[in-house]
């Protein structure tokens, strides 16, 4: 017998974060029609455990995916072998389970297992397993491999056996699925923001009601697991530093998070709280989380596109027998509906969402055989999504008329500087006859169009708007400097129609006031220290917003306002939404709306408690729409 302990896992963290998440595989393999999951080690380990992969028991018929439970089988040079049960614990089973996607195990029916092995030949070559628990994948662990001349091998043992708990996202049943999404107790939550796939993202904490990020210095794999423990996923696959998947914005709520691996919680952990001068956003944390195998990317493909991240989107359809690849109706379908589907190809962020793809060439397939799509964008599959049952309903029925999509790898993500709106809000009387361009432009509330031109005045609610891209990708118009508008009164172009939306609701919602910002200039303002500016509108140049850049919309510009004229005194809320019709793709959506507290008395206004939509938790903003009774910070 030969043995071989395990790396240490918080060394293997820097070398796992250098590792492409487009390196992992994930396959299917079959007994007697029995689908099995193996995941492959992406840490510095040992390099006779190259995978690692559960079993179904034979004769239990058809389950499905994922698979939670099975016979432990670990992929050695020569082939396949099986492990010895002799010793093997619960943290052996903590760790498989961990690789393969599942946050926890659970204890399984051995007995019928070693019933079954009565009846198999088996190859062992693997015993000894010794797992503390926390280590990122079983060849960290300490273990013992089979020599070839061992000729007795596991005597008086059985195959080791493990079963798996999923997560939220992968319970089959609704009842397990609603227990295991309650909240936890008090506020020490985590979230992901700005991944493209489940089970990834920046790591993000809840303090004080507020959400914040987790500073960089000293995170490894250790701590990562954690959080993806925490959030129902498994062990982590990487731990990303240097804000790899996108910026914050706000508060850094955690520095130095030093975790043993069987915390609960990050929260549980060891850290530091920092100040404002010991980390920035540039060091944000993230994660990539190991996830349970669904199958849901084999019912999915892409067809004539130039690579292969572009094309006609085919979905299978149909049960055993009857299995076959059709297209989707390209009525409705838009940039939520191809997130969805880019996620489930495994390809990233939508780019685009086409219903027009005469231009690709589908081959042999050419029917219709889902239609009526409308997705939220968070969905793990277009099945997900609500759709038409088994009648089809599509308005033009070409086949050039069907979805596609062109995914990315990178996706841009605005957030709005809500502190300068605050900041910058005031009131003013605008004489009509200084707002003929501004009507001409659709920038008035529709009782302007009844005012004694050219005289009398609007009352504008101003500020300044300035919209950060800290996404990976840049932000750019969807469509191509041949369709932009030209405006002759204001003498630029509009890139796209509808940009920002600027509304005042009375606490309970309602729409009071609205204005309207067309992109007629998307520019780099202003970028960091370290970033070049890339796009100016000035002589019909390219527009869009680079990584690290802003773009700068002042408070005294023609349309950076609100037309506040018939808006009776009283609280409010000032509600901006940035690209609110989706036309161009984002890492993240959740963040594009900005609220502020707003309350007027007929002469002054007050704006105070701006943030972005998601920066508060759910009790907060709770608190924050019925509308606090003292005012602060008064703006006149």
């Amino acid at each position: 017998m030969m043995r071989t302990p395990g790396s240490s896992a918080r060394t293997s963290a820097s070398l796992a974060s250098r590792t492409p998440m487009s390196s992992r595989t994930y396959e299917r393999c079959r007994w007697d029609s029995l689908p099995c999951l193996w995941s492959r080690p992406q840490v510095e380990h040992n390099p006779q455990v190259e995978e690692v992969r559960l079993r179904p028991g034979v004769g239990w018929g058809r389950r499905p995916l994922p698979v939670t439970e099975g016979l432990v089988e670990v992929k050695l040079p020569d082939g396949w072998s099986e492990v010895c049960d002799k010793g093997w614990s619960a943290h052996n089973s903590h760790v498989v389970c961990g690789m393969l996607g599942f946050p926890s195990e659970k204890r399984v029916n051995t007995a019928f297992y070693r019933l079954l092995a009565q009846r198999q030949q088996h190859s062992f070559g693997l015993h000894g397993v010794a797992c503390v628990g926390t280590e990122a994948h079983l060849s960290l662990c300490s273990l013992e491999f089979y020599r070839a001349n061992d000729t007795a091998r596991c005597p008086g043992g059985a195959p080791a056996v493990v079963s798996c708990v999923p997560g939220p996202l992968y319970t089959a049943s609704s009842g397990q699925k609603k227990q295991q999404q309650s909240k936890p107790q008090g506020e020490a939550r985590v979230r992901l923001k700005g991944g493209a796939h489940p089970g990834e993202g920046r790591v993000e904490v809840l303090k004080a009601g507020t959400w914040g990020t987790v500073c960089d210095r000293k995170w490894d794999l250790q701590a990562a697991s954690v959080v993806c423990r925490e959030l129902g996923f498994g062990s982590a696959r990487e731990a990303l530093s240097g804000a790899r998947m996108g910026q914050g914005m706000g508060a850094i709520h955690l520095s130095e998070v030093r975790c043993s691996g069987q915390e609960p919680s990050l929260w549980k952990c060891p850290h530091k709280n920092i100040t404002a001068d010991d980390c920035s956003h540039s060091q944000d944390a993230a994660v990539r989380c190991n996830l349970p195998y669904t199958g849901v990317e084999a019912k999915i493909r892409l067809s004539g596109g130039r690579s292969r991240h572009e094309g006609r989107v085919e979905v299978q359809v149909g049960g055993p027998g009857s299995l076959h690849w059709g297209l989707i109706c390209g009525d409705d379908w838009g940039t939520l509906e191809a997130m969805v589907a880019c996620r489930q190809l495994g390809l990233g962020y939508a780019n685009h969402g086409l219903q027009e793809t005469w231009y690709w060439d589908s081959g042999n397939v050419t029917e219709v055989v889902m239609s009526g799509v409308r997705c939220t964008g968070t969905e793990l599959s277009l099945d997900q999504c609500a759709h038409h049952g088994t009648h089809i309903t599509c308005k033009r029925t070409e086949t050039r008329f069907t979805a596609g999509v062109i995914c990315s790898e990178t996706a841009s993500d605005l957030l709005l500087h809500s502190a300068l709106v605050q900041e910058t809000a005031y009131i003013e009387d605008r004489p009509l006859h200084m707002l003929y361009c501004a009507a001409e432009e659709n920038c008035l509330a529709s009782s302007a169009r009844s005012a004694n031109w050219p005289y009398g005045h609007r009352r504008l609610l101003r500020f300044s708007s300035q919209i950060h891209n800290l996404g990976r990708a840049d932000f750019r118009p969807k469509a191509g400097r041949h369709s932009w508008v030209w405006h002759e009164c204001h003498g630029h172009y509009h890139s796209m129609d509808i940009f920002t939306h600027y509304d005042i609701l009375t606490p309970n919602g309602t729409k009071v006031a609205e204005g309207h910002k067309a992109s007629f200039c998307l520019e780099d303002t202003e970028c960091q220290e370290d970033v070049s500016k890339r796009y100016e509108c000035a002589n019909f140049g390219e527009q869009g917003i680079t990584v690290g850049c802003w773009d700068l919309y002042r408070h005294d510009i023609d349309c950076q306002w609100i037309d506040i004229t018939d808006v009776k005194p009283g609280n409010y809320i000032l509600q901006v939404v940035i690209n609110p019709n989706f036309e161009v793709a984002e890492s993240d959506f959740t963040n594009n709306a900005m609220k502020c507290n707003c309350k007027y008395d007929g002469h002054r206004i007050w704006v105070h408690n701006c943030h972005i939509g998601d920066a508060f938790s759910e009790e907060a903003n709770r608190r924050f729409e019925r509308y606090p009774g003292q005012t602060s910070n008064q703006i006149i």
